[in-house]
């Protein structure tokens, strides 16, 4: 036990050297060495960490170079943890519906807000369903970063990878009617159509990603 504590307090330690040097990804993080003197740890167990974190796709060791910071949407911790969790057509029901949650909620939050329902990105939205180059992750990631928490954007991506990223590609012919009542409904500050409009598309894209195989 006291050594599966020790182990989480060095990733606790690495996590906040991170933040306070403001590592960013793609940056090199101190060696094993200066990690290790640092943070007065002893280097097998500092190893053991370092590695775990590394087979999480968190850190990247390049030979010769160092070890860098890694994308933090790239890990593999939802991979991993997916194999376990994620068994039955249950459980992925779960995930979309706990995904829906957190997008909905973006919308009444946006719907509330007079200066963000009218701010220019919805006709940006629906410039490019004119020109088929609308990317549906696109639109619902807007959502949530608008809504501005932050904890919420982070747990969304995490249940959208879980879900197979069901926003993958670009906006068909087929869902634009759903788009534009979004959109209307949202700079009319109508959280109630937009949500029951959003739900429908919702719907219609799961029912979609059925026919075609995939059931995440």
């Amino acid at each position: 036990m006291n050594q599966s504590k020790r182990y989480l307090d060095i990733v606790r330690d690495i996590r906040d050297m991170i933040r306070q040097e403001k590592i960013k990804p793609g940056e090199r993080i101190p060696s094993e060495r200066e990690l290790a003197e640092t943070m007065q740890v002893g280097r097998s167990t500092l190893r053991e960490a370092l590695r775990s974190l590394e087979l999480l796709g968190l850190i990247e060791t390049r030979r010769g170079e160092g070890t860098f910071l890694s994308d933090h949407r790239n890990h593999k911790l939802v991979e991993v943890l997916s194999t376990f969790v994620l068994q039955d057509n249950r459980s992925h029901e779960d995930v979309w519906e706990t995904r829906l949650l957190h997008e909905i909620a973006a919308i009444h939050i946006i719907c509330r807000n007079e200066t963000i329902s009218q701010m220019k990105v919805w006709d940006s939205f629906r410039l490019r369903l004119k020109d088929e180059s609308f990317q549906r992750q696109d639109f619902v990631r807007e959502l949530m970063v608008l809504s501005g928490n932050r904890l919420s954007l982070k747990i969304w991506f995490l249940l959208t990878q879980y879900s197979g990223n069901p926003y993958d590609g670009t906006i068909s012919f087929d869902e634009i009617d759903f788009m534009n009542s979004i959109l209307v409904a949202i700079e009319q500050q109508d959280a109630d159509t937009a949500i029951r409009e959003f739900r429908t598309w919702s719907d219609w894209l799961k029912k979609e990603r059925t026919h075609n195989g995939n059931h995440s």
